[in-house]
């Protein structure tokens, strides 16, 4: 949560190390029915976020009815020390990425760090 100084106007925004725990004691707290991995990109991975960051979630289920548009809505994101996203793709949107969205799925590739996976899923 974002702390202002009693002395100044400074803002001091979580660390990526303070953001990953809150997310794993989240996760912990909120189990989600069919998770194969869950993790985050966008500022936070690449290491440059600062105050006003947010958090761009992805997690990756075995199957859902739900458009993916709805998916993250019953999400308690607002437990989360920043402001957050999340996407949330099946098995097999993500699979299917890199053809109807190329330079999204590259960049997830190389940005996303996981931090849970099931141990029979396969990831970069």
């Amino acid at each position: 949560m974002p702390a202002k100084s009693l002395n100044s106007a400074v803002l001091r925004w979580p660390s990526r190390e303070e953001v990953e725990g809150a997310l794993q004691a989240w996760l912990a707290r909120h189990p989600i029915p069919g998770l194969l991995a869950l993790g985050y990109f966008g500022s936070y991975a690449r290491g440059d976020h600062g105050v006003g960051s947010d958090l761009d979630l992805l997690l990756l289920v075995e199957s859902s009815s739900l458009p993916p548009w709805q998916r993250s809505l019953g999400l308690p994101l607002e437990e989360l020390p920043v402001p957050t996203e999340a996407l949330v793709y099946t098995l097999a949107e993500w699979q299917a990425l890199p053809q109807w969205s190329p330079r999204f799925a590259e960049t997830l590739g190389r940005e996303v760090r996981w931090l849970f996976r099931h141990p029979t899923l396969s990831l970069p």
